[in-house]
């Protein structure tokens, strides 16, 4: 399935993440889930505001929106990388499309 910018998601419950010294640590609770090479992943500012605000009740437009207005960019920018990284998030199945 491919992912489109009206699509709502949420972090897996196969997923933990936590805030350690600023950075935002996902460690995922399953096998299978992220890269065989990879046990913890840490997110970039960017990161952290994208993956606080999957609640699985706004679309990914809205959070763009949002997105935008924080960083002070440019919205088709702001759709395009949200979308790249939810897309990679979904692929490495730690977030689940509603």
């Amino acid at each position: 399935m491919e992912l489109t910018i009206d699509m709502k998601c949420t972090p897996s419950e196969d997923v933990v993440a936590r805030m350690i010294e600023d950075e935002l640590v996902i460690v995922p609770l399953v096998a299978g889930i992220g890269d065989m090479e990879d046990e913890l992943y840490t997110m970039n500012e960017t990161g952290k505001a994208i993956w606080s605000r999957l609640d699985g009740k706004k679309s990914l437009r809205t959070l763009a929106a949002e997105l935008a207005t924080e960083f002070d960019a440019p919205p088709g920018k702001i759709e395009k990388d949200l979308l790249g990284l939810v897309t990679e998030l979904a692929r490495r199945k730690m977030v689940v499309v509603q």
